[in-house]
């Protein structure tokens, strides 16, 4: 029997005819036995507009962040494989697909898609601006990590449940740089990594802050660099265990479910 594949999908004010295509897709191509959209701060337009979406859509009042939004998706899921797209559309269904493929073949227990990748085929790029951040990031990230990735933030990555439950008490960024420490936490506990090339369509409308993002994922690239040296020497924190870095685990501070 193939293993159960569920699927969350963050979202901030996104586009709601393009969520909507989207989901479809998703639901076409990989046959999820779920899909989530974890909605932070909707207006009451876009809760209406998406009421009626083959998906679970959880809408929360406040910013949880990117990576508090997939957390919580991620704590309601009960499938056998867990996987994240951002809700822009910028990493295509097929794409998507190849990410999950990896895992679900058992050859990797975390898969990252890439959109850095020697073969990643990028149709539409970033502003000069937000690539060269990019690239001065990952390549950055690559050395104070130790992980070889190419790409660290693609909005694509799947994961099997036993790789989460390995990770999670270990997870504390709830913004973008979540994806960063998923990484660090999953090399420093000797999980499998794949990464992925995909297809990838840059989104002008994207929520991110160029210039306050990358300090911020500056800073949080140095904390996931402590934490995954205090797990890699058997001193990692746990949910019930305050970080001296900041307050607990994300999942010991998960909003109430809103379903």
């Amino acid at each position: 029997m193939a293993p159960s594949l569920g699927i969350v999908v963050p979202a901030y004010h996104p586009d709601r005819n393009a969520l909507r295509t989207y989901v479809g897709d998703l639901r076409e191509r990989l046959d999820p036995a779920a899909i989530r959209i974890e909605l932070d701060d909707p207006t009451p337009e876009t809760r209406t507009a998406l009421a009626d979406l083959p998906a679970t859509v959880n809408a929360v009042d406040g910013r949880r962040g990117k990576g508090g939004a997939i957390t919580c998706g991620f704590e309601q899921l009960d499938t056998d494989l867990l996987a994240f797209a951002d809700a822009d559309g910028s990493t295509p269904a097929d794409s998507v697909a190849d990410v999950v493929a990896p895992v679900r073949a058992g050859d990797a227990d975390l898969a990252a898609g890439s959109r850095r990748h020697p073969d990643a085929d990028v149709r539409s790029h970033q502003t000069m601006a937000r690539r060269r951040l990019g690239d001065a990031f990952a390549w950055v990230a690559r050395r104070v990590l130790g992980v070889d990735l190419y790409d660290f933030q693609c909005g694509a990555k799947a994961l099997t449940r036993d790789a989460w439950r390995a990770v999670r008490t270990h997870l504390y960024e709830p913004g973008f740089a979540w994806d960063v420490e998923l990484v660090a936490v999953a090399a420093a506990l000797d999980l499998r990594i794949v990464e992925v090339p995909v297809t990838w369509r840059d989104m002008p409308d994207s929520t991110v802050s160029t210039l306050g993002t990358t300090v911020e994922l500056a800073r949080a690239l140095l904390r996931s660099r402590r934490r995954a040296r205090r797990l890699r020497d058997g001193s990692g924190v746990t949910a019930s265990t305050p970080d001296r870095d900041g307050p607990s685990a994300l999942v010991d501070r998960l909003p109430v479910d809103n379903d």
